[in-house]
């Protein structure tokens, strides 16, 4: 077994640090005033300011965080399953059956991912107009409910975990391909669907550009509102760090609760590639 030099545990430790100072910092400053904010060298214990600037944060009439919080939530819950769902129903279909035009779809749904997500922005919003779905969470949902990279992912992942002989004897018991896919293939996909999880409810409900084209200030979700925050008349910088903080939590939660699967399945893919 191949054994760390101590410069490797310092070079880890610098990182680690390097990048967890500047959440702690903000953390620190969302329980002070605002008159630390730009005190150099910077505050690094935290205040006793952080209920009261909770409760401003919440009481803001221009925030609606609340709000915001209820819609990224939905928002990202439902995007993440049916994009979860989705693309390991789809990438079973590429990776083990058999039909028509398969490595054309696969490659078009490859070209889908070479687009810049901007160059979609206009077309898109325009859609929503039709649909009348302006201000509307389903408009920052349902154009999100599967895509081509998380296709593509289990399309990758299913071709090396699931074995065809284990397909094969799935179909002489009799079972549907829906079943073969529900009972044998979904469960093999697991670390990857995982992975593919986090990194979906992650983007999702960090994401901030496409709701600030289609929802209004009133109807935000959780980025638009820390906006909303940070182009008030005043600047408070304490009542924008207790927004980022508590917008940073349900991140948080999600990869303490899915960590281990997460990284196991990082780890299981690397292993097989």
């Amino acid at each position: 077994m191949w054994n760390a030099s101590p410069l490797t545990y310092i070079t880890l430790i610098v990182a680690l640090v390097l990048s967890i100072f500047p959440i702690y910092w903000m953390i620190a400053v969302a329980t002070r005033t605002n008159d630390v904010v730009s005190d150099v060298p910077p505050p690094l214990l935290p205040g006793g300011q952080g209920p009261e600037n909770v409760d401003r944060l919440f009481a803001n009439p221009d925030a609606y965080f609340a709000q915001g919080l209820l819609n990224s939530a939905i928002a990202s819950g439902v995007v993440t399953i049916s994009t979860v769902f989705f693309a390991s129903l789809a990438g079973f279909a590429f990776a083990k059956l058999r039909f028509r035009g398969k490595n054309g779809l696969l490659l078009i749904i490859i070209a889908t991912m070479m687009i810049p997500v901007q160059m979609g922005i206009i077309p898109l919003y325009m859609i929503m107009v039709e649909l009348g779905w302006q201000n509307q969470l389903q408009a920052v949902i349902v154009p999100f409910l599967v895509t081509g990279f998380g296709v593509f992912m289990m399309r990758q992942y299913a071709e090396q975990a699931v074995p065809d002989e284990l397909i094969e004897a799935a179909r002489v018991d009799g079972c549907t391909t829906f079943g073969i896919y529900w009972r044998v293939v979904l469960p093999a996909l697991r670390p990857a669907a995982g992975v593919l999880g986090l990194f979906t409810f992650m983007q999702t409900w960090n994401e901030f550009m496409w709701p600030l084209a289609v929802l209004n200030p009133d109807n935000p979700t959780v980025q638009l509102s820390i906006n909303n925050l940070a182009n008030a008349h005043f600047q408070d910088y304490t009542l924008m760090f207790a927004g980022t903080s508590v917008a940073v939590l349900p991140l948080l939660v999600v990869f303490i609760i899915f960590g281990r699967q997460i990284i196991g399945g990082i780890m299981e893919g690397a292993v097989k590639a």
